[in-house]
């Protein structure tokens, strides 16, 4: 029980500081608002003829990485844990990253990672 406290008190003092820290920069930061500021911003394209038409190259390769990403967090318990479960673990593994590279494949036929 006290182990749950302990990661409760750490999750409200991140959310604490997150806002504080947001209520101090409203209140102590500047204030000047001009033409630039104010304007939509998206990958650098100036909005205008271009702003609706936003590559989804964009989102592909953030989904990319998102998936690899996803698969080290995935990986890494089950690297510490690997002397306790022997061949069973190498074989998970195997499987989990043989889907991954399915995917991969996927993502390399259908051209996501081309850019024009």
């Amino acid at each position: 029980m006290n182990d749950y406290l302990i990661i409760f008190l750490i999750f409200l003092f991140g959310i604490i500081l997150a806002y504080g820290v947001l209520i101090l920069s409203y209140f102590l930061g500047p204030k000047r608002n001009f033409i630039e500021k104010l304007e939509p911003y998206e990958s650098g394209i100036k909005p205008g003829r271009w702003g609706k038409q936003i590559n989804i190259h964009y989102y592909l390769v953030g989904l990319a990485f998102l998936i690899f990403d996803i698969e080290a967090i995935f990986l890494f318990p089950w690297a510490l844990n690997i002397e306790k479960l022997k061949v069973l673990a190498f074989f998970e593994a195997f499987v989990f990253v043989f889907i991954l590279l399915i995917g991969y494949f996927y993502i390399l036929s259908k051209g996501g990672l081309k850019w024009n």
